[in-house]
């Protein structure tokens, strides 16, 4: 969105939830910043200053706003779109990539120098890279002071402070609040996790910009669920697994009021929690803003009438980028079903059983890259071939090349991917569009696509499908997945 002054300070009155995420008001007489929906007086406009994010804002000095609070803001703040490298840098943070390591070694991720990234990084956000990983860890803490019993210590480590004084500094900064001073002062503990005393499984409210479409969504992930690892039951997505020592199962349901989902994770895993929101995150595609994409699709005369039948479809992620991309290659031309039982004659041959497992539940854990690496995978009833290959790309992830990992555009995760024998540019392309959330990534050689898009009965070839898709961009992986949804009840999409 332009951060026009005259254009933000109109959608701050009208308080209109589709502006939400996209920018934040810092109030000059009051000194915070506030979502546009924040139920608080409209301030006047000499007041107000405008900012692409809650980073932003809080560099310039303002503190987050108690009332709306700014940290369950749904995702998709306003750079979505505008640079595919600070997309990718800031999904990058998003996953922890400074809490290890600093801005040099995010640069060389992204292909790029420190001072490059930087630049980007003020030019469309108005915030430094680490001003943005500093905001990202207190406002998840404070999302957990106020929606768990977590104690003091778990809420920092969860949150990635290396200890409770960095940890209380950082809430006073942000919160002018203690961590104490938070938690007392929450309304309802209507979204606590835990009783005191009473340890049970965590739970955490996931935001995400209308439609939520999880039904949608939970389609196109039941027919897909790994046997043993994943399930799908009504309305709630279950699944195995394996953070350092911890294994257990998490699950995902959406909130009574339908607008987020509510992430449920076993305490033993609360050092991990920011890791898996995350994942969860990205599974259910929560940081896309739909609508938005759907009226940029919504131009383009093929896929007009889709969009208003179906409306913009999220793309479903991957929990786990070697799960996922194992998953595609035992999908090459075969049908979901059989792919998926495949999947889970190798999950139930290599994968590990999970401690304790709920009954009914998911029993086990995907293998690991170096279990599958030299694993005998004969009796799994795939061509060799396709063995092979599922041997070198599990070679390749044991080994630490980053074949799996965000790559400087879409053009290099895909040569990382197509380098490796057995692996086209169909797989490529689809574990880009799940595994590495390339917004335009789009499996051109697709049957399904083909067929959607001949013309007189006339399949077009892969190229032609990606000249057909060239006013697509950059949401071409969208539109693949709008003409799967639309295609479905003719053939399943792999």
């Amino acid at each position: 969105m332009n951060l026009d002054h005259a254009h933000c300070y109109g959608a701050l009155r009208t308080r209109d939830p589709r502006f939400d995420g996209r920018f934040f008001t810092g109030v000059t007489s009051t000194g915070v910043y506030c979502r546009p929906i924040c139920p608080a007086r409209t301030p006047k406009p000499e007041h107000c200053r405008f900012f692409a994010c809650a980073a932003a804002a809080e560099e310039a000095g303002f503190r987050a706003c108690r009332r709306c609070r700014p940290e369950t803001t749904p995702g998709t703040p306003a750079w979505s779109g505008t640079s595919a490298t600070v997309d990718r840098a800031v999904r990058l943070i998003a996953a922890g990539a400074l809490d290890s390591g600093g801005v040099e070694d995010l640069a060389a991720r992204l292909g790029l120098g420190g001072r490059q990234v930087r630049r980007l990084f003020q030019e469309h956000l108005g915030v430094s890279p680490a001003g943005l990983a500093r905001t990202r860890r207190a406002h998840f803490a404070n999302q957990l002071l106020i929606e768990t019993d977590l104690a003091m210590g778990q809420v920092a480590l969860a949150a990635g402070y290396p200890g409770t004084r960095r940890f209380n500094a950082a809430m006073r900064q942000v919160f002018d609040a203690t961590p104490t001073e938070i938690r007392q002062r929450r309304r309802t503990r209507a979204h606590a996790a835990t009783d005191c005393g009473q340890p049970g499984p965590l739970t955490v409210r996931l935001a995400a910009h209308a439609p939520l479409d999880w039904r949608g969504l939970l389609a196109f992930l039941a027919p897909r669920a790994i046997p043993g690892v994943e399930m799908v039951a009504g309305d709630t997505y279950r699944r195995s697994f394996r953070l350092g020592d911890v294994a257990g199962i998490v699950s995902l349901a959406p909130a009574p009021d339908g607008t987020a989902l509510r992430l449920q994770v076993p305490l033993a895993a609360a050092a991990h929690l920011a890791t898996l929101v995350q994942r969860a995150r990205h599974l259910a595609d929560l940081d896309a803003d739909v609508q938005a994409i759907g009226d940029v699709l919504a131009d383009q005369p093929r896929l007009r009438p889709l969009i208003k039948r179906h409306g913009c479809p999220r793309v479903p992620g991957a929990w786990d980028p070697f799960e996922t991309a194992v998953r595609a290659i035992l999908g090459q031309q075969i049908t979901v079903a059989a792919a998926t039982t495949l999947a889970g004659r190798l999950v139930a041959q290599f994968g590990d059983p999970l401690p304790d497992p709920p009954a009914g539940g998911p029993q086990r854990l995907f293998p690991r890259p170096a279990v599958l690496a030299d694993a005998d995978l004969s009796a799994l009833g795939v061509p060799r071939t396709r063995a092979a290959t599922l041997q070198h790309l599990a070679r390749a992830v044991a080994a630490g090349r980053p074949v799996l990992e965000p790559a400087p555009d879409l053009a290099a995760a895909v040569a990382r991917l197509v380098a490796l024998p057995g692996i086209g540019d169909w797989t490529a392309h689809y574990v880009a569009m799940r595994a590495l959330h390339e917004p335009d990534a789009l499996p051109a050689g697709d049957l399904v696509l083909r067929q959607a898009l001949a013309d007189g009965g006339v399949l077009p070839t892969p190229a032609a499908v990606t000249r057909l898709a060239e006013p697509w961009r950059p949401w071409r992986a969208y539109a693949a997945m709008l003409i799967w949804r639309h295609q479905s009840r003719r053939k399943d999409p792999r």
